[in-house]
């Protein structure tokens, strides 16, 4: 036992588990009942405790278990047609994206998911929606530039969700076409980034520490998504979070920088 938690230890780098576990719960909830908001609350937090290699695989490995178990559920309202061009043109720019990451200092990629987080978090406030067509070009360039955004922070999201929000689908097709969407390109992205060498084993053994935390809440969440049936109330608190973290994350930026 004495060395379990000597390992754990070394393997958190010496930091609270408690808040990491912590945090990893609230994401799940926020994944489990919409489809989005985990990775944008764990990655900058988890940047500033693991560094941002091992971020982008930790929080990654986290969010593909937990899109093995929502996707069954939403498979079936998922929209191939737009989905299967825009993963192909995300993982055909991870590459790039994890190409910044070993070459981005670790400050700067934090100040950076926290300016994102903030930016989506204020145009989801705002109301604004995408009001051009969604052609295939669109598709295809929103793609690429999630999929570069993700092997660089692990926060991907912002651009799909913004673009994918747009149309009029009913709020089963959005949630499950995000949660598609994440289920078709974290897991090449893992394998991109740990053959790059730029993270270790121990990124993965976080995330394998983290994870039924991180079932549990999307599990809880999911749960919440068929049994409460205020949306939007629950959209302005995760928002407020969200905020508040980027919020946070930035500030730090500017005292560290």
């Amino acid at each position: 036992m004495t060395d379990l938690l000597a390992q754990l230890v070394l393997i958190f780098d010496g930091i609270n588990i408690w808040a990491a576990l912590c945090v990893t719960f609230v994401a799940g909830l926020m994944r489990g009942f919409a489809g989005f908001g985990s990775a944008m609350l764990m990655a900058p937090i988890f940047a500033m405790l693991f560094g941002s290699a091992d971020m982008v695989v930790t929080v990654v490995a986290i969010e593909l278990i937990v899109s093995f178990q929502l996707f069954p559920q939403v498979r079936q309202h998922a929209d191939w047609k737009l989905l299967t061009p825009m993963s192909i043109a995300a993982c055909a720019a991870m590459p790039l994206g994890v190409w910044l990451l070993a070459s981005v200092d670790k400050n700067a990629i934090i100040t950076s998911v926290s300016a994102v987080i903030v930016l989506f978090v204020l145009i989801m406030w705002t109301g604004w929606r995408y009001q051009g067509p969604r052609t295939q070009p669109a598709t295809i360039l929103v793609g690429a530039i999630s999929g570069a955004m993700m092997a660089t922070t692990s926060v991907g999201g912002p651009p799909v969700l913004l673009y994918l929000l747009s149309g009029n689908d009913p709020p089963q097709v959005n949630r499950a076409n995000i949660v598609t969407y994440y289920f078709l390109t974290q897991f090449l992205l893992i394998a991109i980034v740990m053959a790059s060498g730029v993270a270790g084993i121990n990124a993965l053994i976080r995330a394998a520490i983290l994870l039924p935390v991180m079932v549990l809440g999307a599990w809880v969440g999911g749960r919440a998504f068929h049994g409460i049936g205020n949306e939007q109330l629950y959209r302005r608190v995760a928002l407020a979070i969200l905020f508040a973290t980027g919020l946070f994350g930035l500030l730090r930026g500017f005292l560290m920088g």
